[in-house]
C-alpha cells in the first residue's frame, strides 16, 4: 500500500512540474554543461583560432573564451569574454557584456560572417571536431 501511495505523490509531482513549466524546462545542469567550440578565421587566410562558447549567464548572455592567438586575426579580440545572442540570430562578441568589439550575421550554411566592423571580414564555424 506504501508503494503504491508513493508512485501516486510521484507521478503527481512530475505531472505538476510538467504542467507548470509547460513541458518545455531543461535542466539547469543541462545547461551549464554545453558548450561550443568554433573556429574563427579570417576571409582569404588561413590562419584560424578557437573560440569556446561556455555556459549561459542569463538571457541570450553566455560566457566566452578566446584563445590568445586571435589577437593575430583581430587586434584587442582577445579581451571578449561574452558571447550575445540577438533576437535576429546575430551574435555579438564583448568585454563587458554590453558593448559590442565584433558582431557576427548569420551566414549561407553553417555559421556567421562578421559586419561589425567592416574589416577585417571574420568567420566563425562550428568545430565539427568537438
Amino acid at each position: 500500500m506504501k508503494l503504491v501511495a508513493g508512485l501516486v505523490v510521484s507521478v503527481a509531482l512530475f505531472g505538476g512540474a510538467h504542467v507548470l513549466y509547460g513541458g518545455e524546462g531543461q535542466g539547469t545542469a543541462v545547461e551549464t554543461a554545453s558548450s561550443s567550440t568554433y573556429r574563427l578565421t579570417v576571409n582569404g587566410d588561413e590562419a584560424a583560432c578557437a573560440v569556446q562558447r561556455g555556459a549561459p549567464v542569463s538571457d541570450g548572455l553566455s560566457r566566452l573564451d578566446v584563445a590568445p592567438d586571435c589577437r593575430k586575426l583581430m587586434p584587442g579580440i582577445e579581451r571578449v569574454r561574452f558571447w550575445r545572442e540577438q533576437a535576429d540570430g546575430s551574435v555579438a562578441f564583448s568585454e563587458n557584456g554590453v558593448d559590442p568589439i565584433v558582431t557576427f550575421g548569420v551566414a549561407d550554411g553553417d555559421g556567421y560572417e562578421s559586419y561589425a566592423p567592416v574589416a577585417p571580414l571574420l568567420a566563425l564555424n562550428s568545430d565539427s571536431g568537438n
